[in-house]
């Protein structure tokens, strides 16, 4: 197969969702390729190994995909499995990866963020066990593709990604399959449809959000076609290259349709949302939207209401900046509560060795054992089936579970695209005065304890620092500061805010009063405007 000479892209650092950067950065000559062969460079997968590719259907999906198959056709696979029209959901490729025993996918998605020509691209490698590359591999990526000199690619014409069966490129057999059958086959092992679609036969009524990407054909088929909600239960479900001109975000901002639809007085019992690739949801009630900290406590309360876990769980994992609703969860639960930095993979480890059943991320991320992502859908239907078999209302569901377990009242503050100086200013003053925060008395509140998080992985020993600051205040509530790597312009500065309060303790509080005390000692101990010009954050969910 021809070599083709090119020259490195030191830029190319992958993040924790792999490289993700502006599409017009992806349309240079061999910049695509360039990552490609050094990730094929890096994992040296065995020659006759399959290999699963698929992406959320944005701008440059398609135009990518036949590239990485004519590179895999050159670097000794044997088999790229691939979905009709270029189309995997994050969590179906996981499932794809471990059901074919795969040596591993690229994954083409930028997750939430906007598609288009103008927007955003991005290529990530999950592993055998179907998550993400640990650091190591990302690592060795990187430094490979600040040195790469050449990538192998084969001459061929573009493979008929709409056709359902078998292709060649050369010595390469191309599999297109239908990317939905395999997922909706799992969903209806793990969960109980029949359950699921009576109550919707009996009047139960829901609206779901696909924000014209890659869940769209899986909600079409899941939610009305096998549990029989009506047609339009599913609104905006045709994938789209743009995203309709949106961002395809579940949060508050950028899914307000559904949350007004949610607040009025004829909403549905139950709306969702997820987003560009399918790994993350928005829950929402009749007039309550469920912060995802608190649907991770609540899914993990009542998951053995569906039959995939009738026989408890192993224990819950959540990232640091997740609240500890969970927490409460697991104590009573009598199972261990693995507390993790941000990303997936550290829940895959997790899920490999039999610790843990049930994960989740303040990100509106949430998953299981079923696959080493997380997913969007499998938290929807989850949430329909314990609806199903408890029989009450979300709003209902959530105030038993706060009497149960206490409430923790919370919010996620972003500050997006800012300087990245300021950010790291921000940060570093953050650091300099960790060991002097304890006892001090700010917007009338306690600290306790201040620290950076670190993590030792308890299934290989490896060790992650610098992975958030957490302040801790008499009384439980906490604030977490971290900066996110998943924007492709400046930084993205996050700030948690959290109250806990006993079952005896005040629960029905607006979370907007709430939270009032710890905005201020925010403000007071980071000097958000000092340092980044910003009066308020972009986005509070």
């Amino acid at each position: 197969m021809p070599e083709i000479a090119t020259t490195p892209f030191p830029d190319q650092k992958p993040g924790t969702s792999g490289l993700r950067k502006k599409v017009g950065v992806f349309r240079q000559p061999h910049y695509a390729e360039n990552f490609v062969q050094s990730v094929f460079d890096v994992v040296d997968a065995p020659a006759g190994a399959t290999l699963v590719v698929g992406g959320d259907g944005r701008f440059h999906n398609r135009t990518v995909i036949q590239v990485a198959i004519r590179m895999a056709a050159a670097n000794g696979f044997g088999r790229v499995v691939v979905g009709r029209d270029g189309i995997l959901s994050t969590p179906a490729a996981s499932h794809l990866i471990r059901k074919r025993r795969a040596f591993g996918g690229l994954i083409l998605s930028a997750s939430h963020n906007p598609g288009g020509p103008d927007g955003d691209f991005g290529i990530k490698y999950n592993v055998a066990n179907g998550g993400p590359a640990p650091e190591k591999i990302t690592d060795a990526i990187f430094a490979c593709a600040c040195e790469i000199d050449r990538y192998r690619i084969a001459e061929a014409g573009d493979v008929d990604l709409g056709s359902l069966g078998e292709q060649r490129v050369g010595d390469l057999v191309i599999e297109v399959v239908d990317p939905v059958a395999d997922y909706a086959a799992l969903m209806e092992q793990l969960f109980d449809f029949d359950a699921i679609r009576a109550m919707i036969a009996g009047g139960f009524r829901l609206s779901f959000d696909a924000m014209h990407a890659v869940t769209g054909p899986y909600a079409h088929e899941i939610l009305e076609n096998r549990l029989g909600a009506p047609a339009g239960s599913v609104v905006n479900g045709t994938p789209l290259e743009d995203f309709g001109g949106h961002h395809p975000d579940p949060n508050l901002v950028h899914a307000r349709e559904l949350y007004e639809r949610m607040m009025a007085a004829d909403a549905p019992d139950f709306g969702a949302a997820s987003d560009g690739d399918g790994d993350r949801n928005l829950i929402i009630g009749r007039g309550m939207f469920v912060t995802p900290s608190d649907s991770l406590a609540a899914l993990a309360a009542n998951a053995t209401c569906a039959p995939g876990y009738a026989a408890g769980l192993k224990g819950i994992a959540r990232s640091m900046p997740t609240s500890q609703a969970a927490d409460r969860v697991a104590a009573t639960l009598g199972v261990p509560l693995h507390e993790t930095p941000t990303g997936w993979k550290f829940f895959g480890n997790l899920l490999d060795a039999g610790m843990a059943t049930i994960c989740g991320e303040e990100s509106a991320g949430t998953g299981s054992d079923h696959v080493r992502e997380k997913d969007g859908l499998w938290a929807v239907l989850l949430w329909l089936n314990i609806l199903a078999v408890r029989k009450l209302p979300v709003a209902e569901l959530m105030a038993e579970h706060w009497r149960t377990y206490g409430r923790t009242y919370y919010a996620r503050h972003d500050y997006e695209a800012i300087a990245t100086e300021g950010a790291d200013a921000l940060m570093a003053d953050l650091r300099a005065r960790l060991a002097t925060l304890p006892g001090e008395m700010v917007a009338g509140l306690t600290v306790e304890a201040a620290d950076e998080f670190a993590y030792t992985d308890p299934t290989d020993g490896s060790v992650s620092s610098r992975q958030g600051v957490r302040i801790r205040f008499k009384g439980g509530s906490r604030i977490v500061v971290r900066l996110s790597g998943t924007g492709t312009e400046g930084a993205t500065l996050r700030v948690y805010l959290e109250r806990s309060e006993p079952t005896e303790g005040q629960l029905d509080f607006a979370t907007e009063d709430a939270l009032a005390p710890l905005v201020a000692a925010a403000e007071t101990i980071l000097a958000i405007r000092a340092h980044t010009g910003r009066e308020a954050a972009d986005v509070v969910t």
